[in-house]
């Protein structure tokens, strides 16, 4: 769980069904104990998402955005330019979800935004302590079924 450091980068590819989405960012996550001498008091966990995922965090996440992800840890390499290897590890997002409200992250300064969107507004709250899904939110763009 941690918050996005910025908006997610968002890429299309060519794949045997049309294009899949593939988003990169990166998740800021609190350390829960600091060792003697670090100063670093936060992890920064790259993030990829493929296919819904990844439209999700087109269409949802942005820079502040506290989220929980769930997925597999992936290495690689390559060489850089100068011709040094890289060492790359990735979480490969296959679950995530909000980790606050709307209203929570406004109130601790976080813009939670829609891309120039009017957010969709809930239509009630039936009571038992779940809200009815917002009137205009597509089944097809949650990520999950």
């Amino acid at each position: 769980m941690g918050r996005l450091t910025r908006d997610p980068e968002i890429r299309y590819s060519q794949s045997g069904d049309g294009q899949l989405a593939i988003a990169r960012y990166t998740l800021a996550v609190d350390r829960r104990f600091k060792r003697d001498g670090d100063q670093q008091t936060a992890d920064f966990i790259s993030c990829i998402a493929f296919g819904k995922q990844g439209e999700f965090a087109e269409k949802y996440l942005h820079q502040g955005t506290k989220m929980v992800v769930e997925g597999r840890i992936q290495t690689g390499n390559y060489t850089n330019k100068e011709g040094q290897k890289v060492y790359t590890t990735d979480v490969v997002v296959e679950n995530s979800e909000f980790a606050e409200s709307k209203a929570s992250a406004s109130s601790v300064g976080v813009s939670v935004g829609f891309k120039g969107q009017t957010p969709p507004q809930p239509t009630s709250n039936v009571g038992d302590g779940f809200m009815n899904i917002p009137d205009g939110v597509e089944d097809e763009g949650l990520p999950f079924n």
